[in-house]
């Protein structure tokens, strides 16, 4: 039998909070990331060197890191006009992996990544900034047709980390409930009033999540 390749991290990118010109306003945000080589320390809810702009919908304990499978990058590739998809970070994600993808993850699983444990729980809601990256208005709905979210995590144990440490799976979620899983219910791709109440029922759903799944529950 051959075993699954241990997923990985291909690229650590970082950025702060820089000032941008974007439809006739000034937008704060600090998704444009750059690849970083060497350890980098991961404390609280940051990589070193990165930041958010807006804490009140970026960021904090539920949105720590952020990663998005390289798997991804050749369907962007396909869709976007050539020569406009930068390279790693280009999301705005903090690790860029191979082999981590949202219909595998579940949420509550936990990693080991260099140092530090991550436990995935929840997949990305896109806001406007993913426009003003891709120079795009359409750029939103795209990603949301796209059912590529990328995969937010919470930090269970600072650390270090860097490009080429592996994603060890050290603590399995005991919910079936994939980071997919929760794109499709969230979005309506899929009706299921069992998953959603599986769902619920997991004590480290982010607070945003529980309050749309209680209503959507009603």
């Amino acid at each position: 039998m051959t075993l699954p390749p241990i997923p990985q991290v291909l690229s650590v990118n970082v950025g702060l909070p820089r000032e941008h010109w974007w439809q006739g306003r000034v937008v704060r945000t600090a998704i444009f990331k750059e690849p970083v080589s060497g350890p980098v320390a991961l404390a609280g809810h940051n990589l070193a060197g990165d930041a958010q702009a807006d804490l009140r919908v970026h960021g904090g304990p539920d949105k720590a890191v952020y990663a998005y499978a390289h798997e991804h990058y050749a369907y962007w590739e396909s869709v976007l006009p050539a020569g406009t998809l930068p390279g790693p970070g280009a999301f705005g994600e903090n690790l860029t992996t191979q082999g981590l993808l949202e219909t595998e993850v579940r949420v509550g699983d936990e990693f080991e990544i260099g140092t530090a444990v991550l436990r995935a729980v929840q997949p990305r809601q896109p806001c406007h900034k993913l426009n003003l990256r891709f120079d795009d208005p359409r750029m939103v709905p795209r990603f949301v047709a796209a059912g590529r979210s990328g995969i937010y995590f919470q930090v269970r144990r600072p650390g270090v980390v860097q490009a080429g440490d592996a994603l060890v799976l050290c603590q399995p979620s005991p919910f079936a409930v994939t980071i997919q899983d929760v794109v499709d219910l969230y979005y309506g791709v899929r009706q299921d009033a069992a998953a959603v109440q599986t769902l619920l029922a997991i004590p480290y759903l982010p607070a945003s999540l529980r309050a749309h799944f209680q209503q959507q529950a009603r």
